[in-house]
């Protein structure tokens, strides 16, 4: 990918950029979240691409359903909530993983900030709008 001087960029390489900068914030997540002694052991998060928590490959794009704030958890497990990180309906995530017990491994990105959250949010609020990756 290559951005000429003085145009603007592509869809696409806007997307890519947001999905570099979600796995990014992702990955920071997670090594908060590994490293906090707080966390029980019912907070602990299943590795991903387990039986536990089966990789969505291609990774799905999703858009927040229903009422009201979607809280992040750290883990599956409604004990592990992440104060003051939510979405509202209408955002849309990406999908990475989602667990038998009916949460989703996703990561969401501001629009208009570029900030990223990445947690475990209950499935049965999003409603999944295609797959990200690159175009055939």
């Amino acid at each position: 990918m290559r951005l000429l001087a003085g145009s603007a960029p592509t869809e696409m390489e806007m997307m890519l950029r947001r999905i570099v900068l979600a796995g990014l914030a992702r990955s920071a997540t997670l090594l908060v979240a590994l490293g906090a002694a707080a966390h029980a052991e019912d907070c602990k998060e299943p590795k991903e691409g387990s039986n536990e928590a089966p990789m969505l490959s291609p990774p799905l794009a999703n858009v927040v359903t229903g009422a009201g704030r979607l809280q992040f958890y750290s883990a599956p497990n409604v004990r592990c909530p992440m104060p003051g990180v939510f979405v509202i309906p209408g955002d849309r995530l990406i999908a990475y993983a989602v667990a038998d017990n009916g949460w989703s491994s996703v990561t969401y990105s501001n629009p208009r900030t570029g900030n990223a959250a990445s947690g475990w949010v209950r499935s049965e609020r999003l409603k999944v709008t295609g797959t990200v990756g690159p175009k055939q």
